[in-house]
């Protein structure tokens, strides 16, 4: 595994990735300092109380970043992991070595999944950085009008990140699962990316009814109920259910057709 770690490294890709991740934040918390002072909070979204506190301020960027750059970001790293192997012509030299493709789909899942579970933790620390040289170490506050202490706002800034990384789970077998089936890297991201889209746009039609709870993304940002008092559970526990299936039955049919696929390149 940490000889797969050090490839995935030392690929010019990483770096870029990663240093997207952290310039992000930075630009968020940049652009709002300049933009102006405190917000008012009379909109009743985190943007407008971004700049009250460095922890105001995490909690914006894990929000501007987990609708869509994460997602591009995990597919990425898991739809790569194999593919990327197809399209060099590597993947048949690996599969002489006595290693059973089990083993070998274990380890490119874990690297990519750390990978992943990196990206989505830096979001937040660097915006923590950022929003507390910017705006200072404070108590969080909440559109609605509420703060909490700078304890309680690091204790559900954690959780926050903990659950989208888990939402996330999902992205990652949705790409683990294309990078299996194509020699094509960008074909396997951007099936992850395309499905995760599709599902964000049918979960806004209303119509659809109850459907849309069987949605992957429909309880992804019910994270934002951590800053209510108290905190309303229920959204994120039925959230971190529906991940479950969604996670599972893509990653264990990604174990079963590579291991009896006809590897070519």
């Amino acid at each position: 595994m940490w000889l797969e770690l050090l490839r995935q490294l030392r690929r010019r890709r990483t770096y870029v990735t990663f240093a997207l991740v952290v310039g992000l934040p930075i630009l968020i918390v940049t652009s709002i300092a300049v933009g102006g002072g405190p917000g008012d909070g009379r909109q009743g979204d985190l943007v407008d109380v971004a700049s009250r506190s460095g922890i105001n301020a995490a909690f914006f960027c894990l929000q501007a970043a987990s609708g869509f750059l994460l997602v591009v970001v995990v597919a990425m790293f898991a739809g790569d992991a194999v593919a990327s192997e197809a399209s060099w012509g590597s993947l048949r030299y690996l599969l002489v070595r006595p290693i059973p493709r089990w083993r070998l789909l274990r380890v490119k899942l874990a690297v990519a999944a750390l990978l992943s579970v990196t990206a989505v933790l830096l979001i937040p620390v660097v915006g923590l950085a950022a929003g507390t040289v910017a705006f200072g170490w404070r108590p969080a506050s909440t559109p609605l009008g509420g703060a909490f202490s700078v304890g309680t706002g690091l204790e559900r800034l954690a959780a926050a990140d903990a659950y989208i990384a888990v939402s996330l789970a999902v992205v990652l077998a949705l790409a683990f699962l294309f990078s299996t089936m194509t020699d094509a890297p960008l074909a396997a991201v951007g099936g992850a990316v395309v499905a995760t889209v599709v599902s964000q746009i049918l979960d806004l039609v209303s119509s659809l009814g109850r459907v849309r709870l069987f949605l992957p993304t429909h309880y992804w940002f019910s994270w934002l109920d951590l800053l209510s008092t108290p905190v309303p559970t229920g959204a994120m526990a039925r959230g971190l259910v529906s991940a479950v299936p969604w996670t599972v039955l893509p990653l264990a049919v990604a174990f079963w057709h590579f291991r009896r696929k006809d590897v070519l390149s």
